[in-house]
């Protein structure tokens, strides 16, 4: 038969897939040109440049083994296979090595599979791809099935069939569709690629990329899985009310999460100019979920992670009085914003707001309450894609503990609700100026002057605000109510 060039060197790649084992002899480039079936006894008969495959099922004596390989490089043959566990002696080794005489042997193979199996390697046809490929999807599925099995093992397996390396290259923009792409979930890794691409890893990589993205996902969820737990209870502890707060301890230890501690929390919020009522990308949330939980994977620090609609919380805990606490959750806060800036892609900027760190269930509310009202605020002033800190002194500071919780501040909203029948632009405007009266203690001339408004501007929207509220502003106790309110409301509002 003739064939294309095969060589000693590729039958020796094949070695694994094929079940041979080299004993002696040069693994070279000599071309295998045909393969044949025999016995020792007719050797003689083989003509040069043939790979001969015994299929005597005896260890043959020494003796002859030695003549077998001094005729065997005369009439230089590529080699011989042994279809038995054979035991070279050392003479034996030393002439194969004098006489160029390649020598494997192959103690589980039937000899007229094996024939058949090289004889299509050498042919180099279709059938030969489709044999390597589905032996590499084979051997990559028998190591993905292991307890302890791994994307490493996965590659490797796979690579060892197909005779050439396997990789995963990075490329976030890969979508999971794709024939190549390695992923966990729909969150894009890499694409699966082949050093020396052939048919048969065209076969193979489908799969094997399929494989990948399982393993990748169940590494991700043995590694992460208890960080993720805890965002569920992140989420109900900040919007909570107040009252509730110390029933979370008991279930915060079950998950790993020791609120006694200090913790700091980091706000991640997005915003689009072009776009103001528009959703970020779908797609952003479980790679930037992904990416953050690896980018922490390694600090000392314990860290925490949940999404309420578009925003990422951050939460940071340590032990109370660490130092440097705030500067290395900015540090991190602000890779993830890259990341996320990147992720959504352009018309997006995200904005950190960040808290301070706080002792206890309750101060992870208070710090929280605080990176929120950061990141909001310095969006509505339009400084968005930055890191805002907010200040937290004085009454700002017990505006922000009624701001954290729910049933505090709508209480306080349902005061001012009625104003909100002029339009969230016309209502806020209403909130200032009833605010600032209400702070210059009814003047009209002060409230103006704050205002740049004229006095009668001002008479003007208050009784407008009257008619709308149907309260009584004379009484102290509701001008305190009102004036509460407006400051929660105008706190949240940035």
């Amino acid at each position: 038969m003739l064939v294309a060039q095969y060589l000693i060197r590729d039958l020796d790649s094949a070695a694994e897939r094929l079940g041979l084992r080299h004993l002696a002899g040069p693994i070279d480039d000599r071309s295998i040109d045909r393969v044949d079936l025999g016995t020792l006894d007719r050797l003689d008969a083989v003509p040069a440049g043939a790979l001969l495959i015994l299929t005597g099922e005896e260890q043959p004596a020494p003796f002859r083994i030695d003549v077998a390989l001094r005729r065997a490089s005369a009439r230089r043959l590529a080699g011989i296979v042994f279809t038995i566990d054979l035991a070279l002696a050392e003479t034996a080794a030393a002439l194969a090595a004098r006489g160029g005489v390649p020598v494997f042997c192959a103690p589980d193979a039937d000899a007229a599979e094996l024939a058949k199996a090289i004889d299509r390697a050498v042919a180099g046809g279709a059938s030969e791809a489709m044999m390597r490929g589905a032996q590499a999807v084979e051997r990559a599925t028998e190591a993905a099935a292991g307890d302890d099995a791994s994307s490493d093992g996965i590659l490797a397996a796979a690579s060892r069939a197909l005779g050439t390396t396997l990789s995963v290259v990075e490329d976030p923009t890969v979508q999971w569709s794709e024939r190549d792409a390695v992923c966990i979930g729909e969150v894009p890794i890499g694409r699966l690629t082949a050093a020396s691409p052939d048919p048969a890893t065209e076969v193979a990589i489908p799969v094997v990329a399929a494989l990948l993205s399982r393993a990748a996902q169940r590494q991700s969820r043995d590694r992460f899985a208890p960080t993720q737990s805890r965002a569920d209870l992140l989420i109900e502890l900040v919007l909570t009310d107040s009252s509730r707060v110390e029933g979370f301890v008991g279930r915060a230890a079950h998950l790993g999460l020791p609120l006694q501690l200090s913790h700091v929390v980091a706000w991640l919020a997005p915003a689009n100019p072009s776009a103001v009522h528009d959703r970020a990308p779908r797609t952003v949330q479980p790679a930037l979920e992904l990416f953050a939980l690896q980018l922490v994977e390694e600090r000392p620090e314990m860290w925490h992670f949940a999404f309420l609609q578009d925003d990422l919380m951050l939460v940071c805990t340590e032990e109370h009085g660490a130092p440097d606490h705030q500067r290395r959750v900015r540090e991190v806060a602000v890779r993830i914003k890259e990341q996320a800036h990147l992720l959504a892609g352009s018309g997006w900027e995200y904005t950190v707001g960040l808290g301070t760190p706080q002792l206890g269930a309750t101060g992870l509310r208070q710090s929280a309450a605080e990176a929120r009202i950061a990141a909001e605020s310095a969006i509505a002033a339009g400084r968005r894609g930055g890191v805002e800190l907010t200040d937290v002194t004085g009454l700002r500071r017990v505006l922000l503990d009624v701001y954290a919780s729910p049933i505090s501040r709508d209480l306080l909203n349902d005061i001012l609700r009625p104003l909100d029948e002029l339009g969230a632009e016309r209502a806020l405007t209403a909130v200032r100026t009833l605010q600032s009266y209400l702070a210059h203690e009814g003047s009209l001339v002060h409230t103006g002057r704050e205002l740049m408004l004229h006095p009668n501007g001002v008479g003007y929207r208050m009784r407008q605000i009257r008619e709308l509220l149907g309260i009584d502003l004379d009484d102290p106790d509701v001008r305190f109510a009102v004036e509460l309110a407006c400051r929660v409301r105008l706190l949240g509002a940035g």
